[in-house]
């Protein structure tokens, strides 16, 4: 089969090689040729460091690690739908494939839009199509509510490639994460339609209970109009003042397991604090992510939140009174600090830098779900708030270690 393959591809090479016909496209043939069969350029001089991890390698283990956030929340989209029309036993395949239903579109809309600029861009640059848009695109829908309108989506993604990353000049030279900036793109347009506090053009957020889909028995479509459920996060800034919160999620029907394993309303992928977990085990054993950056983020959060628990009074906000092991399993804290915030590109890079840029997301994430109810969750813009500041991080990291070591050499 290889040698099928290499075969197609030496035929039509010279089609793309210079002089050729479609010498335009040849990052496209490239694309195809690598994914296919790998690189044969091999350095022949000078230092050089020899890996079997290649950028190609090291995309797909994310894409791996990804996996079960992927499956869980294909399950929890049927789940949460067939809970609002009264079936709460529903199968495992049957909710899976009721949520893929939903989920699938939306990415393939962000692989096809968002794909079509990246091939657009290589082209015009003549450079080759970078693999990192291979877990960018899955995990932009990943952040979105499965009933996200697709042409939302293309906005979106388009906004996040384009302006995210190839206006700064391209993979390694964006100072943004490009899929949080496609998020706060549609955050920002479109808030109402992806809040989950409202409806939108008589259809709920959370609303996957529709007439076209063939999974969804007519008797079923007939027993709800639309189902729009409030996320935990919503649902405890929205408690009055002095209220403690774990009591807001437990009359809510939610208890620290159903957070925990993904058995609620919320974005499509980052709804299973197990699933990320398992997906952060992966890349820290490959060594694809930053183990210091996660850990550090779950410092920033568990201290930052244990002093506004101890300031906590009879009229404090019900954030306030939310223990740090229910902070880490609400909203997106966990699928950003493991996927989001680890971004080799737009995350601080030196070891004394990833300490204090996590610390710092942990700690404000917290800050902005107490003292901003408005927009209770709070790990999107403070991990872009963090990229900005990333590299003076890095810049009086390096700097300090300068002077450290000059006044250890002046001193010998």
């Amino acid at each position: 089969m290889r040698r099928l393959i290499e075969s197609q591809f030496e035929r039509v090479k010279p089609l793309f090689d210079k002089g050729g016909r479609f010498r335009s496209l040849y990052p496209v043939y490239e694309m195809g040729e690598t994914f296919f069969l790998g690189v044969d350029d091999r350095t022949t001089q000078g230092a050089h460091v020899r890996d079997h991890m290649d950028m190609k390698r090291l995309m797909i283990f994310v894409w791996f690690a990804l996996v079960p956030c992927l499956l869980v929340g294909m399950w929890n989209i049927g789940h949460q739908a067939y809970l609002a029309e009264g079936m709460a036993d529903a199968g495992l395949l049957t909710c899976i494939m009721r949520g893929a239903w939903h989920m699938l579109p939306i990415i393939i809309v962000s692989y096809t839009v968002g794909g079509f600029w990246e091939v657009l861009f290589a082209v015009i640059r003549k450079h080759e199509i970078n693999e990192g848009f291979l877990v960018t695109a899955i995990l932009f829908p990943l952040t979105l509510a499965p009933s996200t309108p697709l042409w939302m989506v293309a906005m979106g993604i388009s906004f996040g490639v384009v302006i995210g990353k190839e206006v700064f000049g391209g993979v390694g030279m964006n100072i943004l994460n490009p899929a949080l900036t496609a998020r706060a793109f549609v955050f920002f347009s479109y808030p109402a339609a992806i809040s989950g506090a409202k409806q939108v053009s008589g259809k709920g957020v959370w609303d996957v209970a529709t007439t076209s889909n063939p999974l969804v028995s007519r008797g079923a479509e007939l027993q709800i109009d639309a189902y729009t459920g409030a996320t935990p996060l919503l649902e405890v800034s929205g408690a009055e003042r002095g209220a403690d919160a774990v009591a807001v999620l437990t009359a809510a029907d939610w208890s620290f397991m159903d957070l925990f394993l993904g058995n609620i309303p919320g974005s499509m992928g980052e709804v299973s604090a197990a699933a990320v977990l398992l997906g952060a085990l992966f890349l820290v054993v490959t060594g694809i992510a930053s183990w210091r950056i996660m850990l550090a983020c779950l410092i920033g959060l568990v201290g930052t939140s244990l002093l506004f628990n101890a300031a906590a009074g009879p009229d404090s906000l019900a954030f306030m009174s939310l223990p740090p092991h229910y902070h880490m399993v609400m909203g997106g804290f966990a699928f950003g600090a493991v996927f989001m915030a680890t971004d080799p590109v737009s995350a601080a890079s030196t070891n004394i830098g990833k300490w204090i840029y996590g610390i710092a997301i942990g700690a404000l994430v917290v800050v902005v779900r107490v003292v901003n109810p408005a927009y209770p969750e709070g790990m999107m813009l403070v991990i872009l708030f963090m990229n900005v500041f990333a590299p003076l991080i890095d810049y009086y990291v390096v700097r300090q270690t300068t002077r450290r070591r000059a006044r250890r050499q002046a001193a010998a």
